[in-house]
Order: C-alpha cells, then structure tokens, then sequence
C-alpha cells in the first residue's frame, strides 16, 4: 500500500463530489481495518489491542508476547510464566493466547486445565466468546464456532480446530493438544503448604 500525502488527501476529500467523498472514506478504512488485521494476526500485542482495545501495555506483556509468538512459530516448545498476582497472566496465556492460537491455525486442538473444572470452563467460555465476536471476526474473518458444539468447556472451530478444558484430575485420557495450558493447578491454599 502505497504512503499518501494527508495534506493532499484532505484536499482531494474537500473537493470531490458527494458520492465520490463517501466512497474514498470507505476505501481508507478498509485500508486501516486490513492493516490492523495483518498485524494481529501475526503480532500479539497487537491482537490484545485489537479485541481489548481499554488494554495498557507494559514492559512484561511485551516479553511475554513475543515468547508467545515464538510459540506459534514452533520456536519454543515449554513455557513457564511467573509474575506476581494482578499481572494478567491469565488473560493472556488461558483467554487470548488460545483464541489467537485457533484464529491462525483454525485445525489446531488447545487445552486448558486449572485447579478446578468450573476454572477452566470459566476460560473457555470466555475464549468461546471471544470467537464469536465481531472483534474476533474483524482479525480472522475465516474463523468461527462449528454450529452444532458450542458448550463453554468442550467447542470446536468451523476448520474442525478443537479448544477443551478441564480440571485437575479430570479426565483427559485420549485426548492431544497442540498447545497445553496450565494455569492455576492449584489452590491458593495448596501453594501455600507446598
């Protein structure tokens, strides 16, 4: 996409027809919708911003991103993410990093396990969601829910990509993942005496 001059732009806007007007505000923001579209698909910090456009960056979601993305490149296999309470962690690696994960790769199969199943299906559901919002639909148009598996903890993508949850102990027997997620395995309480 070729760079325009604003200046030249305004001018050409503030002197063309009507019609002609509203057909060259349309173009430009197919424009920007397209370019903030390429960007997330492949950069994660610009994902988040796309779809929790109130998000305020800071230096460890920076570094945490770009693991991410090491990830979905294949780059790095195992990843083990420690921060203090409050640091978003968890919005990250259980709610946006699998919807990122199935928009770019619809085939895949994700599974996420906490300490409880009401924990992890409390994830899914919001993963769920978020695919199946206009916001998700504007970063990867070609990725949605199959119509007919749509639970909070156990759905599927129209490419037959596969996201289950489950709690600690639950049964997983006969299941792959592609990306595994871990997160809060345990209770407060346990962490506490181990």
């Amino acid at each position: 996409m070729m760079d325009i001059d604003p200046i030249v732009l305004q001018t050409a806007l503030d002197n063309a027809p009507p019609k002609e007007k509203a057909r060259i505000l349309e173009l430009i923001e197919e424009a920007n919708k397209r370019k903030i579209r390429e960007k997330a698909q492949d950069n994660f910090i610009e994902y988040v911003n796309a779809v929790w456009p109130d998000f305020i960056s800071g230096s460890h979601h920076r570094r945490i991103a770009k693991i991410f993305e090491a990830v979905a490149r294949g780059e790095k296999k195992r990843v083990i993410i420690n921060l203090g309470p409050r640091h978003t962690k968890s919005e990250f690696a259980s709610y946006l990093l699998p919807s990122w994960i199935l928009g770019k790769f619809p085939k895949k199969k994700v599974m996420q396990i906490s300490n409880t199943a009401e924990l992890a299906e409390g994830f899914g559901r919001k993963v769920r969601n978020l695919v199946d919002s206009s916001a998700y639909r504007d970063i990867f148009p070609e990725v949605e829910l199959r119509t007919d598996s749509k639970a909070a903890g156990r759905w599927n993508t129209n490419y037959n990509g596969e996201y289950f949850a489950s709690g600690v102990g639950g049964t997983v027997t006969g299941r792959g993942a592609d990306l595994l997620i871990i997160d809060d395995p345990h209770s407060e309480g346990e962490a506490v005496l181990a």
